[in-house]
């Protein structure tokens, strides 16, 4: 793939003289979905496919930016003056968000760059493309300017940028998994505070499955922000009743005793979905670590049920794989993965049942919805490199 991307660096910007090129994997979360801005665990992986980049330093301003994924746009032109979100710069927000929140900590992009980025995630599959790109452009920024800032800062700048530049209220997940990824390893994170470990993803005789459904979703425009809204409402309903800092704080028993204050059906929902899927995580760690791969598996199928009935951010498509997945002999779990409302589905899958696991959901799911799903047989891999 370098070769590949060098290649068409050249014969897009002319030469492919001073180019580096880079790789970012993108992540998916095997259980803790939406408990990440909930002060929650969740327990994501890098994954082995992701965003490659090729990139070069100019003596100029100037931005140019291509992208092997979307040809039909050609060179987008812009220039380090230019660093304000708009539609019409499509996807070249995501590394010109980067390089306006470098700025606004304190660490001013000195010159202009030509980039190419071809990635081999799924688009709005999510699998964090736009984490992944992020995370990359961040790591370019680094290696080019001497930036001192970690691998976890790249992470924390990432969110900055899709937070205040993208005006997507996503919490740390995506950014972290990727930038902190390593080989054959899960890692357990609690947001509230970062502390996190790595746990060796050991599933003997079993591989991670990915399903995309292939409907197409945008982040901001669904309903993810609304979600969060209702979870910090809840909060300070239930802040008035008992001391938490946020919901990842409660057990299910303490949730239980003060549900109560929350004064709507739907937040309550809402609430318990978070501090039942962050109790999920906790007891799906600690069964992985004792090689109980099976009760790793009911747990991820119950977080799908929590996700689908609770926080209802599932949608016929995701629903659909899940359900069909659960009837395949040879599946220990499977749930959606990501934000929702399309997007796709992981499952844990015994290696002798992999085709015909993708035979039979792949043609329930053509036949219920219409078109195909696509998938994935993923390994989990390391953090973003120089290549």
């Amino acid at each position: 793939m370098k070769d590949k991307i060098l290649k068409r660096f050249g014969e897009v910007f002319g030469t492919e003289e001073g180019v580096k090129a880079y790789f970012a994997p993108g992540r998916v979360n095997l259980i803790g979905e939406h408990t990440d801005y909930n002060g929650g665990h969740v327990f994501p992986c890098a994954l082995t496919i992701g965003t490659y980049g090729a990139a070069r330093r100019r003596t100029d301003n100037q931005l140019r930016f291509y992208s092997m994924n979307f040809e039909h746009l050609g060179v987008i032109e812009s220039s380090l003056e230019e660093l304000v979100p708009s539609k019409e710069a499509g996807w070249t927000n995501y590394p010109k968000g980067v390089m306006w929140a470098f700025g606004e900590k304190g660490m001013k992009v000195p010159c202009g760059m030509d980039l190419m980025l071809f990635g081999n995630i799924p688009n709005g599959s999510g699998l964090s493309s736009s984490a992944s790109v992020e995370v990359l452009t961040g790591y370019i920024l680094r290696d080019f300017f001497g930036f001192q800032v970690s691998n976890q800062d790249l992470a924390l700048i990432g969110q900055y940028a899709e937070n205040n530049y993208n005006k997507v209220n996503c919490g740390i997940m995506d950014q972290f998994a990727i930038a902190m990824g390593k080989k054959d390893n899960a890692i357990f994170l609690d947001t509230a505070d970062l502390s996190f470990e790595y746990a060796p993803i050991a599933l003997e005789g079993a591989k991670i499955v990915i399903a995309s459904s292939n409907k197409k979703r945008g982040l901001g425009d669904s309903k993810y922000n609304e979600r969060r809204s209702e979870c910090e409402t809840a909060l300070a309903e239930l802040q008035q009743v008992v001391k938490i800092n946020s919901l990842g704080d409660m057990d299910e028993e303490t949730f239980e005793k003060y549900q109560s204050a929350i004064k709507d059906d739907v937040r309550r929902k809402r609430a318990k979905h978070a501090v039942y899927e962050n109790q999920r995580t906790v007891r799906a760690v600690e069964a992985l670590k004792a090689n109980d791969v099976a009760l790793f598996g009911q747990l991820m199928n119950a977080s799908h049920v929590s996700l689908r009935d609770d926080y209802e951010v599932t949608g016929m498509e995701l629903d659909t794989l899940v359900e069909e997945s659960w009837k395949v002999d040879g599946c220990i779990g499977s749930r959606m993965t990501g934000a929702g409302f399309g997007g796709c589905t992981v499952s844990i899958v015994k290696d002798e049942a992999i085709d015909s696991f993708i035979e039979k959901v792949g043609k329930a799911y053509l036949e219920k919805i219409g078109y195909a799903a696509d998938f994935y047989v993923v390994e989990v891999g390391d953090g973003p490199v120089t290549l």
